[in-house]
Formats: structure tokens, C-alpha cells, sequence
């Protein structure tokens, strides 16, 4: 695919994904969303992507959705009486893809199922999807400049992009609900008070900061533990009893050990960097079973 409203820059492994509307304050689009849906699932399976930084062109990240366009500006069909059942039996059929699936939702699934560690920095405004967006990826941090909302009451809309699932596990549930109720647009220390981002930084230096922290996250490190780590975080931290835990990582240490433990142990005893030669995009047999219902995958 060729892109048009993002941008992709890949240098020594750090991947930037620049939302690249600037006339338009990146205002999300359907373009947009089938863009970054297929960039995070092409992303997920290329080697040479170790880790992956999202930031906005211009003075904004993402304003919200471009409001501008004729008829429903979500890109929903009208015409359908979607169900329950539908979501659950249907969800890839094309008339429920196109016409009922938030498009935000498919971004942050794909995002969410993604193999590498995804990081934010928030320059400027984020607003309603341009603040839901974020939420799966693993890190947000803020420029000084930066301005958030989740103002979908202010539309008479609910929360969309999986933020009912996300937004409370990252600020706890008092919060984000206040946050959604209110519908207010706040400034990046309000946010880094909430706990929704990690840091604030001086417009000047958000993105050289934001890159080597990005690239902190991977150097000298595993893809494949790396990989796997990352999904069972968010995936166990979700499970109702330990024990479904426990049999993943049993699973996910008995492969790592057996392939770059080995060479992460030797490098420990003989006090060198290691070199481990693991692929994110070949993970152990029982990863595909495990990650089954993850939406997004790359064909």
C-alpha cells in the first residue's frame, strides 16, 4: 500500500509513524484509519521494525475526526440494522467491515496485536480519536503544547477505539470516567496527573526524546521475548485467575529458553553484549493458537 495521510520512516530499527494531514490538524479519516491499520499489521511482521514511535505533522497529533465530510462522517452505513449477533457471527462480513465497525477500533485492535513495543509523543492536539488512539499503544508521552479530550459527549457519541477497555486499566476507572462524562480538553499535566501519559517534555525536544526512549526499549534485547512479553502483559493482566498466566508463561519461557536464553545466559557469564538472532515475525507453535482471536492480523 502506498500512503497518503500517514507517513512511514524507518531508520535502524525505530519505525516512525507520522499522522501527515498537517493543513488539516491530522484530522482522522477512513483513509487514515485503513492506513495505520495496514502499517501496524505490515509493521508487526517485518524484521527489520524493532520498535515503533507515532507522532503527528505539524502543531497537532490528531484533532479527531474530519467532520467536513457529507453524510455519516464516521463512514457508517446507514442503511443496516446491525445485532448483537452480527458483531459475534459477521464481524469480517464486508457490509459489517465497512458500514458498522468503528474504524478506530480496527486502528487499535491492530495496534494491540502488534509484535513490537509502540510509542507515542503526543505533540500537540488529541482530541476524541486522536487521544483513543493512543491508549494501546505501550507509552504516551506529551510536549508541553500538547492539549487532550475525549469530547465525544460534547458530539453526542460514546467512547469508541476500544477506549471502554483501555482507558480504565490505564487511569483506573474513577477517571476515566470523569474524563468521558466531562468531555473536557485538558493540558498535558493534567494528563501526566491522571497518569495517562508517562512524561512531559519541551516542544523542542518531545520527539529526540521520545526516539531514544523508543529505542531503549529494544536495544540489546530478545524480538522474540520482546514479542511475547508484550502480549502477555496486556493479555494475562486480563484473565480472571493466575493460573491462565501461568500457562503461558510456562509455554512462552520454555521456548525462550531454549533458543535466545541461551544466548542471553552466555553473554551474561561472559560479560558481553548479547547477540540474539530470534525473529519477532517466527514466534513458538503455540503463539498463532494463544493470539487466535486477535483482529488485525497481517494476510
Amino acid at each position: 500500500m502506498n500512503y497518503s495521510a500517514i507517513d512511514w520512516q524507518l531508520d535502524d530499527g525505530l519505525l516512525k509513524l507520522t499522522l501527515n494531514r498537517p493543513e488539516q490538524m491530522n484530522a482522522f479519516t477512513i483513509e487514515m484509519a485503513n492506513e495505520l491499520e495496514h502499517a501496524f499489521n505490515r509493521a508487526s511482521l517485518d524484521d527489520e521494525v524493532r520498535v515503533i514511535l507515532v507522532t503527528g505533522a505539524g502543531r497537532a497529533f490528531c484533532a479527531g475526526m474530519d467532520l467536513s465530510k457529507e453524510g455519516n462522517v464516521f463512514g457508517l452505513d446507514e442503511s443496516l440494522t446491525p445485532s448483537l449477533a452480527d458483531m459475534h457471527e459477521q464481524l469480517d462480513a464486508p457490509d459489517i467491515h465497512a458500514g458498522v465497525r468503528d474504524t478506530g477500533g480496527r486502528v487499535t485492535l491492530a495496534i494491540q496485536a502488534c509484535r513490537k513495543p509502540v510509542v507515542a509523543a503526543i505533540n500537540g492536539a488529541a482530541v476524541g480519536i486522536g487521544a483513543t488512539m493512543t491508549l494501546a499503544m505501550d507509552f504516551r508521552l506529551a510536549s508541553e503544547k500538547a492539549r487532550i479530550g475525549f469530547v465525544f459527549g460534547r458530539l453526542g457519541i460514546v467512547p469508541e477505539a476500544c477506549s471502554s477497555w483501555f482507558l480504565p486499566r490505564i487511569v483506573g476507572l474513577q477517571q476515566a470516567l470523569e474524563w468521558v462524562y466531562t468531555a473536557d480538553i485538558f493540558d498535558a499535566q493534567e494528563a501526566l496527573r491522571g497518569r495517562l501519559v508517562r512524561s512531559v517534555h519541551a516542544p523542542e525536544t518531545l520527539l529526540q526524546e521520545a526516539e531514544a526512549f523508543a529505542r531503549r526499549l529494544v536495544q540489546d534485547r530478545s524480538p522474540a521475548a520482546t514479542a511475547l512479553s508484550r502480549q502477555m502483559l496486556y493479555r494475562n493482566s486480563a484473565q480472571a485467575h493466575p493460573l491462565e498466566a501461568h500457562r503461558i508463561d510456562s509455554l512462552a519461557m520454555f521456548y525462550t529458553s531454549i533458543a535466545d536464553g541461551k544466548e542471553g545466559v552466555a553473554a551474561f557469564l561472559e560479560k558481553r553484549a548479547p547477540r540474539f538472532t530470534s525473529k519477532a515475525s517466527s514466534l513458538p507453535p503455540f503463539y498463532d493458537e494463544w493470539t487466535a482471536d486477535a483482529v488485525g492480523k497481517q494476510d
